[in-house]
């Protein structure tokens, strides 16, 4: 028994240094390519692909893709929400597979929390791809979006999955 406590120990170890690694990375690059931005595009936006890509610096008060704009203090707490909801959530999650999505979610909430708190944006958040036919997000606003997709295909799979007996028969 005291091996088993250990290996699930370890498993959740692992899972964790998994989600906060991959949290890491999107806050980092988030955050970098907000600088960038910031920097490069104040004086009006870069076409990159004529009529599909474009950088292009603007300020969000709402939350990702420019959703409920009028309400910035309730993403605030929402985001504080969900961060708490998954660090308690990865407690009980059985694979590591399940990390990189879960940590793609944490770490661009946190990105878009570290806009709304630390930088001089009166609350907004700094957005700049803009693909003509989507709200302008930014990298933050993407990892959540693919990591919430990703979460929910996984569960998907595994609801789908038949249930294996444990007893050899």
């Amino acid at each position: 028994m005291h091996g088993l406590q250990e290996t699930r120990r370890a498993g959740a170890l692992s899972l964790y240094v998994a989600l906060l690694i991959t949290a890491t990375v999107i806050v980092v690059v988030d955050q970098i390519t907000k600088s960038l931005a910031r920097a490069n595009l104040a004086d009006g936006p870069i076409e990159v692909i004529e009529g599909v890509l474009t950088l292009r610096l603007t300020y969000n008060p709402g939350g990702a893709f420019g959703v409920l704009q009028g309400v910035p203090n309730f993403f605030l707490i929402a985001t504080v929400v969900i961060v708490v909801f998954i660090l308690y959530w990865a407690r009980t999650v059985q694979s590591t597979a399940w990390a990189i999505p879960l940590g793609m979610v944490l770490g661009g909430g946190v990105g878009n929390l570290f806009d709304r708190v630390l930088r001089d944006t009166d609350g907004r958040v700094v957005d700049f791809v803009d693909l003509q036919v989507w709200p302008v997000f930014n990298v933050a606003d993407s990892a959540i979006t693919i990591g919430v997709l990703a979460l929910l295909v996984m569960s998907f799979l595994a609801e789908r999955r038949p249930e294996t007996d444990d007893r050899g028969d």
